[in-house]
């Protein structure tokens, strides 16, 4: 371990730069946001000390890498953005040791802490600085097998101290500095694409790794004609480029992104990023960077944040459950939803233990322009399972996912969302299907298919017929072969989404007063209207709630709601004991009403028996039919003809 601390003699290194003086590259910069949100400084200096909570000041941001340290304060860079994330270092890239450098200005004492994967802390060292100076260290990895961190802390004493500047770097043996293309799809969130397209522009060190920010509008609302766009646009220069087309969903404006990136012969990564975000710009070369140093080829993905509670991570790595086959958080102990505002990195011992997934949201991930000409584009399915999917494919082909802590960007969450009912249940069905009949391990996907029963069993007594149609629909077509999904791509939600006038469940109506009062014949007992099923009582119950939809309905329930009841309680137990009730919506805005119907449930259940014992019979005729597809459907030449364009447009692949 070598040690320097002297006075400062050379200037900080520009944004630009990417070697700084000592042929080290930078790896990832201390850095703070300038917005003086007090919601967000939680994630760049840790609140939680050992014994006392930490008072942050937004006036304390001196600066983009700067900050200010009171007299007798301490000041922890173990957070989320701050710290380095050494275990992942470790696993993934040759680097074998990374250099911590901190300039300060002021008396101080700067001590260096690392963690194991249990979240046990140790001091690595502490040094007293005055003046102008530059503490810089060496410091290993190879004990970061299964997880650690490495950070600092800066303590003044009577006097108050400035971070000037601290970034940790790695030595690059060599290895060329790689050029990315970020690719945003968007679907009428033009104000989010000229906000991140200024982000984008006034980063010069983002800017530096950044070959083209190819935006993908799908929309009516074009980007081009939204305000401050001429600006924006004239800031980035020609870095920026719009592509239009019709709208394809997420995998095919994903997919015409990576197309673009790719057949572009430039970028050596295509970065795709979600339109409906807010990024942390040192993002990018972070993943570019980790992607730079990898032993072989990885996708290296970012997190995600709540757009509307911004110190809270929505998760910190999902794996596909193979028996099930739905997302699952990876890693033991850890879940969904951590809040740096109320417990920082340092008190979390969960988030120490490296993660290892599936695959990362493509709210932010980086793939390899290599790995896209050799695996293709994602599956044409709209929306939903497209990126874990191709995680998926791409780790069969032995190039792995890190979903990389200190990478992060900040997206509405689901908290406020029901996408597993309504339009979005079809996609949701089908591409699940899709991707377990592709990769699924396990005799006839496992538990998926009875999982798929009883899921429409349930949307059918909670009467939400217009899903289970939705849902119906999606099982015929994944019957129907893998041949036609490039067919149905730009018709089938507008197909979906006509047939919701059908459906008083779909009909969402804004007005409070637009469903009747609630009548009843008599009151139910509290108990039974609210009675949440055990392991005993579950089966009873369904198997109950299943029989009742075969019995008369109520007249007067069609013409009045028998209950009003709050998204949080639209529970199947709950909702299969009315004949007609009053829903609330997720996000809060309207009410549906839910009204039972015996020939729907009928028609229904038939459907549902017929459909998995089809998928039930064929399943192996179907695994080697969308296998063998895979390599076609996702091809540059089957998207090419989904896009319109013709090869002499696009010769390079």
């Amino acid at each position: 371990m070598s040690t320097q601390t002297a006075e400062q003699t050379t200037g900080t290194p520009t944004a630009s730069d990417t070697n700084p003086a000592d042929g080290y590259r930078i790896a990832q910069r201390v850095v703070f946001p300038q917005d003086g949100d007090l919601d967000v400084l939680p994630l760049y200096v840790d609140r939680e000390d050992a014994d006392h909570r930490v008072e942050l000041h937004p006036e304390d941001v001196q600066g983009r890498t700067s900050f200010l340290v009171r007299a007798g304060q301490r000041a922890s860079f173990g957070s989320y953005f701050n710290a380095f994330p050494a275990s992942y270092w470790r696993r993934w890239t040759v680097v074998t040791s990374v250099r911590l450098t901190v300039r300060t200005t002021g008396p101080a004492s700067i001590i260096i802490y690392r963690s194991n994967a249990r979240g046990n802390q140790q001091r690595v060292d502490s040094v007293r600085v005055s003046g102008d100076s530059t503490l810089v260290r060496d410091l290993p990895l190879a004990t970061f097998g299964d997880g650690g961190w490495y950070w600092f802390e800066v303590v003044a004493g009577g006097d108050s101290v400035v971070l000037d500047e601290a970034h940790w770097s790695i030595d690059p043996q060599g290895r060329p500095v790689g050029t990315a293309s970020l690719a945003v799809t968007t679907f009428n969130r033009p104000d989010y694409c000229v906000r991140n397209i200024a982000v984008v522009a006034e980063d010069e060190r983002l800017r530096s790794v950044l070959d083209e920010m190819i935006i993908v509008d799908q929309g009516t609302e074009k980007v081009a004609a939204e305000d401050g766009f001429e600006e924006a646009s004239a800031a980035l220069g020609d870095q920026l480029r719009i592509v239009d087309q019709a709208n394809l969903g997420g995998s095919g404006g994903f997919s015409r992104g990576m197309y673009e990136a790719t057949t572009a012969g430039r970028s050596d990564y295509v970065i795709l990023l979600d339109d409906d975000i807010l990024m942390e710009p040192e993002s990018i070369t972070r993943l570019t960077t980790f992607a730079d140093m990898a032993r072989k080829p990885v996708l290296v993905g970012g997190h995600m944040f709540d757009l509307h509670h911004r110190s809270v991570l929505h998760t910190f790595g999902e794996i596909v459950e193979p028996w099930l086959w739905g997302p699952k958080d990876a890693g033991i102990g850890t879940r969904q939803r951590y809040d740096f505002a109320k417990e920082g990195l340092r008190e979390n011992t969960v988030l120490h233990q490296r993660v290892d997934v599936d695959y990362n949201g493509w709210w932010m991930t980086l793939i390899p322009t290599s790995v896209v000409r050799e695996l293709g584009l994602s599956l044409p399915v709209f929306i939903k399972w497209d990126d874990a999917e191709y995680g998926l494919r791409a780790k069969a082909a032995g190039y792995h996912t890190v979903s990389l802590p200190g990478a992060a960007v900040w997206h509405v969450a689901w908290i406020d969302k029901d996408d597993m009912v309504g339009w979005q249940a079809y996609f949701h069905e089908r591409n699940r299907m899709i991707s377990a009949l592709i990769h699924s391990p396990v005799q006839r996907g496992g538990d998926l298919l009875t999982n798929s029963t009883m899921l429409d069993l349930r949307h059918m007594v909670s009467m939400q017929y217009y899903t289970v149609k939705g849902r119906l629909q999606a099982q015929r077509d994944v019957l129907d072969g893998p041949d036609r999904l490039h067919e149905i791509l730009p018709t089938r939600l507008g197909e979906i989404r006509k047939e919701a006038a059908d459906f008083t469940d779909a009909r969402v109506a804004k007005d409070v007063d637009a469903f009747p009062d609630v009548r009843l014949r008599k009151p139910r007992r509290p108990s039974r209207a609210n009675a949440q099923p055990t392991r005993r009582t579950v089966w009873p119950m369904a198997v109950k709630a299943v029989l009742r939809q075969f019995t008369p309905v109520d007249e007067m329930a069609r013409e009045a709601p028998q209950a009003r009841i709050a998204h949080k309680d639209n529970k199947w137990w709950r909702v299969a004991q009315y004949d007609s009730a009053v829903v609330s919506t997720a996000d809060g805005v309207g009410q549906s009403m839910y009204v039972r119907d015996n020939a729907a449930a009928r028609s229904a259940v038939a459907q549902i028996a017929a459909n998995h014992a089809e998928l039930v019979r064929r399943w192996p005729e179907l695994v080697k039919s969308y296998r063998e597809a895979l390599p076609r459907i996702t091809s540059f030449e089957a998207w090419e003809k989904t896009f319109g364009i013709t090869r002499d447009q696009h010769p390079e692949q």
